[in-house]
């Protein structure tokens, strides 16, 4: 996501003042540990879906199910306070404060595909879903088990009913109530978490024995540097809408602190696309309008403007408070293959996005460190050939390897400090950070898609599996 969409100086023109005082950062906890159901997955990254959590259990009565069902996606603490009462109006006044309840048992009770199937069409005729929702929930659902039954994994169907019966729901549930994302979107955990739903949703998704991060030891320094009240920026390629889910599930069990604080800014498709709003409900947001999606409707543009400088206030505040960490992509947008090769490769980063991001973060008082960040997950979820003004796009959904890599910090008058022309700074600035991402690219793409493993490792970048060297909690 590009920053280049504010107006001009507009990050400049009020960072020097209304600033408050600093204030302690909060870390949030650790998530829960899962134990692991299958030779595909490292520990802890197992499968945590009511059909395992019950699947000793005899089979359940269409209340109980959908209850199983519901109760298994809410927060510790939250279900405890739902169960503990009696009456029933606890549990009411707790599922609308959360959104955890569905106002219809059509997708939570499915039993089977067709109980799926025959309920997107069923909300459909009732006018309850419009007919592009209902086709994408249906697409989804097609593309979704496929692509799990690709793993092999032995309970591959269960996995496929739990998660989209629960996907189903929410859309469902969104589509009746809309949820409005404020500037500033932090996740949703209680009572229902909107951060374990994605995770889950996507972790079947992901080949871990073919999957691999770079330089683990920056990530622990950056967790150390955030303990002590710094400012983390992540300048990064973007590849499909699960990049949020894929960074988190790459680093939850080593690093948490990261798999759950990072904060992504994120263009206006991700919180307005029906199928796609449930998932951005379990991240932290700053929610931009787009620069490629700036004068869709030209009549519009200002308006965008405005919300995006509004935005900008959010994101500097939070790094006047210190220890955040922050996600962007300078290209403006996702990655795409090269129309003639079919080969993929970072999108080229927009000097300004990236300039306005160091100011920033270097004049919100906090220390700011701006690392080069490389993601390569595209085959899990692709985006559109070409980038599309229509919300609703075609989701093809894959299993696949997936990579992550961070490079060394980039100091900015290191690189770009001898220069007396700004704009020649800038790009000097732009063009280190790219290329470290782009050589990060290249060594994740030979381990995952070379099949080379971890001997295609340089010497700036040292990819590993960290997963296989930690037991099972």
């Amino acid at each position: 996501m590009s920053l280049s969409a504010f107006p001009p100086s507009s990050s400049s023109a009020f960072l020097s003042n209304n600033l408050p005082p600093a204030s302690a950062a909060v870390a949030l906890p650790s998530p829960a540990s899962f134990s692991c159901h299958g030779s595909l997955l490292p520990p802890r990254f197992a499968f945590s879906t009511p059909s395992f959590v019950l699947k000793s259990a005899p089979r359940l009565s269409p209340v109980s199910r959908r209850q199983s069902l519901l109760l298994s996606s809410l927060n510790g603490s939250a279900m405890a306070e739902l169960v503990s009462s009696s009456n029933g109006s606890r549990v009411v006044a707790a599922e609308k404060r959360g959104r955890a309840a569905s106002s219809s048992s059509t997708f939570l009770d499915a039993r089977n595909e067709e109980d799926i199937l025959s309920g997107i069409r069923k909300e459909a005729d009732a006018g309850r879903l419009p007919s592009t929702v209902a086709e994408g929930m249906e697409e989804l659902y097609q593309n979704y088990k496929t692509a799990v039954l690709q793993s092999g994994h032995p309970k591959a169907s269960e996995i496929v009913l739990s998660n989209m019966s629960l996907v189903l729901d929410r859309v469902f549930i969104d589509v009746e109530d809309p949820f409005v994302f404020p500037p500033h979107h932090k996740a949703l955990r209680e009572p229902f978490d909107y951060y374990e739903f994605g995770q889950n949703y996507i972790r079947p998704l992901i080949d871990f024995r073919n999957s691999y991060v770079g330089n683990i030891g920056i990530f622990k320094d950056m967790e150390h540097k955030l303990k002590q009240g710094h400012n983390i920026i992540l300048i990064s390629n973007h590849q499909t809408e699960a990049d949020p889910a894929v960074i988190a599930l790459l680093l939850e069990r080593t690093n948490p602190h990261i798999a759950e604080n990072l904060i992504y800014v994120a263009g206006d498709r991700v919180i307005t696309d029906p199928l796609c709003k449930p998932f951005s409900m379990g991240r932290n947001l700053i929610c931009v309008y787009s620069k490629k999606h700036m004068f869709d409707v030209p009549e519009l543009a200002e308006m965008k403007q405005k919300a995006n400088i509004r935005s900008l206030k959010e994101m500097a505040l939070l790094l006047r408070n210190g220890s955040q960490i922050i996600w962007i992509a300078p290209s403006g947008g996702r990655d795409r293959p090269d129309p003639v090769t079919g080969e993929w490769h970072p999108a080229p980063f927009d000097k300004s996005s990236v300039d306005n991001m160091r100011r920033l973060a270097e004049n919100t008082g906090a220390p700011a460190h701006i690392y080069p960040l490389a993601l390569l997950c595209h085959d899990i979820m692709p985006p559109p050939a070409k980038v599309e003004k229509e919300i609703g796009e075609k989701r093809v959904i894959s299993f696949s390897g997936t990579g992550l890599s961070v490079g060394a910090e980039a100091n900015f008058d290191e690189i770009a400090g001898a220069y007396e022309n700004p704009e020649q700074a800038k790009e000097a600035y732009t063009k280190a950070l790219y290329e470290s991402v782009t050589d990060q690219y290249n060594v994740l793409k030979s381990a995952i898609h070379g099949k080379q493993r971890a001997d295609t490792s340089s010497p700036a970048v040292s990819i590993s599996q960290p997963w296989e060297n930690v037991s099972a909690t």
